[in-house]
């Protein structure tokens, strides 16, 4: 396993889910690629840490779907299975509906700020190609809306299942009509603003469950 030597090393102090976070922002950005074997002592080392942090965060990566675990043998990424992602895909866009219908009623004008600063860095990376910076701010935007639905078990249900779609947007970044999601972007805030719940629930859906499931032709 070849380990990344453009990532800063962290300290000591490093807490288990700032080590699970790195692993994880790791595997959907294509730094360990499907198929790669992932060996504890080595990403100890890379990271600045003990072995135990590093393990208990690959089991939750293994829960996730990240990866797969085999006791006694090996710990590779997992490659990139249609269904795998359609399911994911399926559970993170009823979570964000929800998370829409929950915070729209109330929500605060300073969220609004948040969704729109956060579109205008999407619509920046989109523009320029960069597809981390895209994908951060997409986070910032739908996380908007999650925070405020004051629900912390979608949030629970969203570290599970949305980092497998993820994944599947950077590996698929070239194919997948980003215009549009800035277009939708736009719509949602309109739809937030107008305090139209049922309708802002219904393109948050849309706007997940459209993301392709699987590799493009050809």
């Amino acid at each position: 396993m070849p380990i990344p030597q453009n990532y800063p090393p962290v300290g000591r102090s490093l807490l288990r889910d700032d080590v699970y976070v790195r692993l994880r922002d790791a595997i959907v950005d294509g730094t360990f690629a499907p198929g790669e074997s992932l060996r504890d002592g080595e990403l100890a080392e890379w990271l600045g840490v003990s072995r135990t942090p590093v393990r208990e965060a690959l089991l939750r990566l293994a829960a996730s779907g990240l990866i797969v675990a085999r006791p006694g043998r090996s710990t590779v990424v997992a490659e990139m299975e249609e269904a795998t992602v359609r399911h994911a895909r399926d559970v993170v866009a009823a979570m964000h509906e929800l998370a829409a219908r929950l915070a729209v009623p109330d929500l605060a004008p300073s969220v609004l700020e948040e969704m729109r600063a956060a579109n205008e860095r999407f619509s920046a990376a989109v523009e320029s190609g960069d597809a981390i910076a895209a994908v951060e701010a997409d986070d910032e935007f739908h996380g908007a809306l999650v925070r405020a639905s004051g629900n912390p078990s979608l949030a629970a249900v969203l570290e599970q299942f949305e980092p497998v779609v993820r994944r599947a947007e950077f590996l698929r970044f070239v194919s997948i009509d980003r215009f549009t999601s800035r277009e939708r972007h736009a719509a949602l805030i309109a739809m937030c603003q107008a305090a139209d719940a049922e309708g802002a629930a219904a393109l948050a859906f849309q706007t997940w469950h459209s993301l392709p499931v699987a590799e493009p032709h050809r």
